[in-house]
């Protein structure tokens, strides 16, 4: 008897009012980190109708002018007149600024195995308390589930059809869904396709759904997976004029699930955007992707979730949890013995690892943190796949 599911996740462009917010914060990360790849940061941004205000702790000796960087980014989202109810030139940036706490920094700076001299060849302790998830998949060529896959795509070729001007007539902030049917864990069909996007005042309905249908899902979803019963709404509400800030407030990290896998894995429930990679909310969800996308390329499961949890100044991981929820091709005690061979988790490792002291975040901050391979990133690679299976006895 077949086991059949629907499961449905969601994205947005890089309008949206939350990832405005997120590509600021990274923006700045990035000023930062290229001038001073040590620097502390935790920077947040909120955004409503005319007005960015840009918060956090930040520790740097590299000077950055905030305001005229946050301007440049919503620029280049495409805000830049008030067609659209949000102005680059004439919104209102407010900053309010701080230094890392200084009880914090205690235990990033020195771990506290370092203090005790249990470990000499890592210094730096994890920079808070928390649990991370990493997962991967065999359902996408980058190991990623479908649905948050196929809305991804949909999403950046929104953007892509009005930025190169096909369909100019659209505004920044967008949303899409996808919702996949899956027969004995395996996607068979598109059962439905959501799209919204702003719009000008003067373009009809039924010409923005040809057109979205046209140039935005045709050139991305497989028609071999759309059938005559699948169904295609846009912009389902009938009209969609006033978005961005000043149709609704966005705040950093109010996308977490659009960051990650689109809710078919789990969350640790930490924001990644504005976070420097002394934070294990970022680096640790960055290093379980890294280990469960090994995993899986290297056909030890099919599919594989891991879990990273951390005490605050304190390097090694409280747990390490790897789950192939019962698609293992070698007993579970190998994979996680595997695991803990190959992949060493405390934060200054993981850092070095992964590359993660480059100014790489911006282009992270929308359209989804993970499987993102046409970025080039260390934790989306499968270098250690080949080692993984060869003594795992598969090679």
């Amino acid at each position: 008897m077949s086991k059949k599911m629907i499961f449905t996740s969601e994205s947005v462009t890089e309008g949206h009012p939350d990832k405005v917010c997120d590509q600021i914060a990274d923006s700045v990360l990035d000023a930062i980190i290229e001038k001073d790849p040590t620097a502390r940061v935790a920077c947040e941004v909120a955004v409503t109708t005319g007005l960015v205000l840009v918060m956090g702790e930040i520790t740097t000796n590299a000077n950055i002018d905030i305001p005229k960087l946050a301007r440049s980014v919503i620029a280049d989202i495409g805000y830049k007149d008030k067609r659209w109810g949000f102005d680059a030139d004439t919104c209102a940036v407010i900053t309010s600024i701080d230094e890392q706490s200084p009880d914090i920094a205690m235990g990033v700076n020195l771990a506290s195995e370092a203090k005790e001299g249990k470990d000499t060849d890592d210094q730096g302790g994890a920079g808070d308390q928390g649990l991370m998830f990493g997962y991967a998949c065999d359902e996408t060529p980058e190991l990623m589930p479908l649905p948050i896959s196929l809305a991804h795509k949909l999403a950046k070729q929104l953007t892509k059809v009005r930025k190169d001007g096909t369909l100019s007539y659209l505004g920044p902030d967008g949303k899409t869904q996808v919702t996949v049917e899956y027969e004995n864990d395996k996607p068979v069909r598109i059962n439905t396709i959501v799209v919204s996007s702003q719009h000008s005042a003067d373009v009809s309905l039924d010409k923005i759904r040809a057109d979205v249908i046209k140039y935005v899902i045709e050139p991305i979803v497989d028609k071999s997976l759309m059938d005559a019963d699948t169904k295609i709404f846009v912009n389902p509400t009938g009209r969609f004029v006033v978005g961005g800030p000043e149709g609704d407030s966005g705040v950093t990290g109010r996308k977490i699930i659009v960051d990650t896998y689109g809710g078919y894995a789990r969350h640790g429930g930490g924001a990644f955007s504005g976070k420097d990679p002394t934070k294990v909310d970022r680096s640790a969800a960055y290093a379980a992707r890294y280990i469960a996308k090994n995993v899986v390329a290297a056909g030890l499961a099919s599919r594989c979730e891991v879990q990273i949890a951390y005490a605050i100044g304190v390097a090694k991981p409280v747990s390490v949890l790897v789950e192939t929820f019962g698609t293992n091709k070698i007993p579970q005690e190998q994979i996680e013995a595997l695991v803990d061979k190959h992949f060493d988790l405390r934060p200054t490792q993981i850092i070095k690892t992964l590359d993660l002291r480059k100014p790489i975040y911006r282009n992270l901050a929308a359209y989804g943190h993970l499987g993102r391979e046409e970025l080039g990133l260390k934790f989306e690679q499968t270098d250690k796949a080949e080692i993984l299976a060869k003594e795992a006895g598969l090679k």
